[in-house]
């Protein structure tokens, strides 16, 4: 069998070769039953995989865990964390294994990962299995984030394991594969700074930089050079969620990458009705990681990845401190920059100029006081520039209380001197018009876990597309229904 896999994958595992006191190495269990249930094709080919293999028994029975393949080297990675701003100094893989890293098409590294293969020793009590729902809501999700340009972990397949797994009653296990550019947390430098060994803590520093910021290497300052190009990057991706409507549930500093890129689609949702204070992970019972408070959690995260930074920046522990403190104060305006560019090109505004962050404060304000979906009232925008109003006033219920705001927006778009045409057209390449809408995950979720994946399969197709119109996708575009997004709660699927 080993033989017969050697051609699936061209591994070369720089993480294992170079930081051995950060992993255990493991196997995953055993599943009895292997079964493919979804492979995302074009992610295979672009790290060198044949989508044909992956889907015969012994690409099964890889995807699955029931199989090392050749050049495999399979490692639960340690770890550390604050969740929900308490302190766990042992986290760790407790039920998936990185199995490698690959060289995609692009001649980016990409790691290579099992999630629900079952416990490792990190495992703190659980039982190392995942079920299909919350493996194929990580597919879900991640896809549409990818279509939507933000920099997103990404699901290579889930597999049903012909076991059941006792969560919230019996439900049917899964394994996931995910593919990212590495999974490096904040919890993995809070990790190694815990074992108190400033070599580990610099080797771990320079891998990351080699593997995610070339750039930095040679600067006469790399590591905090490499600090301050993590902040930019979270604070690019925390705007790029917000702009989506997108709210993380679960932004505990083992769930932040250090490649900023979206990792743990848990108890993550989109907004319906815009309000910044949005909560439905079922275990934030203070809002902590409300849609509104993403950029402040960033910014505490990366505070702690500056604490376990600190004795690379500089001998002198008082100016480490102050050098990283200029950063992280920055955090705020690095964000606003990032989340205003992207709302210009939301409204069809090529730039951003004096006066145009109110603009769009504005806007909130008015969007909050209406309770408007979010989605669907950017969506409807090009419209008004196009010459008809009937989108925007089947999103709204009170047009009159918006037309001051659009009096001003369309005077901006004026200022630009840009073909409206131009500008209608931009807007709707910006403005998603299918996004994973809450109810219809739980609808394809529910379903699949039952054994259908027709809902799943055609909800994927359509946020896989998230900008174009399709004439068969109507119900797609459409807000949850109030009663739903009221009492609607998600769950970890830990």
């Amino acid at each position: 069998m080993e033989a017969a896999t050697a051609e699936l994958f061209r591994f070369d595992n720089s993480f294992a070769r170079e930081l051995p006191e950060l992993y255990v190495e493991w196997q995953a269990t055993a599943v009895p039953d292997p079964r493919l249930l979804a492979l995302n094709d074009e992610l295979a080919t672009e790290i060198g995989l044949d989508p044909e293999t992956l889907q015969t028994p012994r690409g099964i029975a890889i995807l699955a865990g029931n199989v090392a393949p050749t050049g495999a080297t399979p490692i639960a990675m340690a770890y550390a964390g604050h969740q929900f701003g308490n302190y766990s100094p042992r986290l760790g893989d407790g039920r998936a294994l990185l199995l490698g890293e690959v060289i995609d098409a692009h001649g980016r590294r990409r790691d290579v990962h099992l999630k629900g293969s079952g416990r490792t020793p990190f495992a703190r009590g659980g039982d190392g299995k995942a079920a299909v729902g919350p493996m194929l809501r990580e597919m879900l999700i991640g896809e549409a984030m990818h279509a939507m340009g933000i920099p997103t972990t990404r699901a290579l397949a889930v597999v049903a394991t012909g076991e059941h797994i006792n969560r919230e009653g019996m439900l049917p296990g899964a394994v996931l594969t995910r593919v990212a550019s590495s999974h490096l947390r904040v919890g993995t430098f809070e990790y190694a700074a815990r074992l108190g060994d400033h070599e580990l803590l610099r080797r771990l520093a320079d891998h990351a930089i080699a593997r995610h910021y070339p750039a930095v290497a040679d600067d006469p300052r790399p590591h905090f050079a490499f600090f301050e190009q993590v902040v930019d990057a979270q604070a690019a991706l925390v705007a790029r969620w917000m702009l989506v409507g997108f709210i993380h549930g679960v932004m505990n500093t083992d769930n932040m990458t250090i490649s900023g890129e979206t990792i743990d689609y848990g108890p993550c949702a989109f907004l319906d009705a815009y309000d910044p204070a949005t909560v439905f992970s079922s275990i934030d019972h203070g809002g902590r990681y409300a849609y509104g408070n993403q950029p402040a959690i960033a910014q505490w995260n990366l505070t702690r990845l500056a604490e376990t930074l600190l004795p690379l920046f500089d001998d002198d522990t008082d100016a480490a401190i102050a050098a990283a403190t200029a950063v992280l104060e920055s955090f705020p305006d690095r964000f606003r920059a990032h989340w205003a560019a992207g709302m210009a090109a939301k409204l069809g505004l090529r730039e951003v100029a004096d006066g145009d962050r109110q603009l769009f404060e504005d806007l909130l304000v008015v969007m909050h006081a209406q309770r408007v979906d979010y989605t669907s009232f950017f969506r409807s925008l090009a419209s008004v520039i196009r010459g008809t109003s009937d989108a925007l006033h089947s999103v709204v219920e009170d047009a009159a209380a918006f037309q001051p705001w659009i009096v001003r927006w369309q005077s901006r778009l004026t200022d630009e001197g840009r073909p409206m045409g131009d500008v209608a057209a931009g807007m709707d390449a910006t403005n998603p018009i299918y996004i994973p809408r809450n109810h219809l995950v739980e609808e394809a979720l529910e379903a699949a876990t039952a054994g259908d994946l027709t809902a799943f399969d055609q909800l994927l197709t359509v946020v896989s597309n998230p900008f174009d119109v399709r004439l068969d996708a109507g119900r797609y575009a459409e807000p949850a229904p109030g009663s739903f997004s009221r009492y609607y709660q998600t769950f970890c699927g830990t």
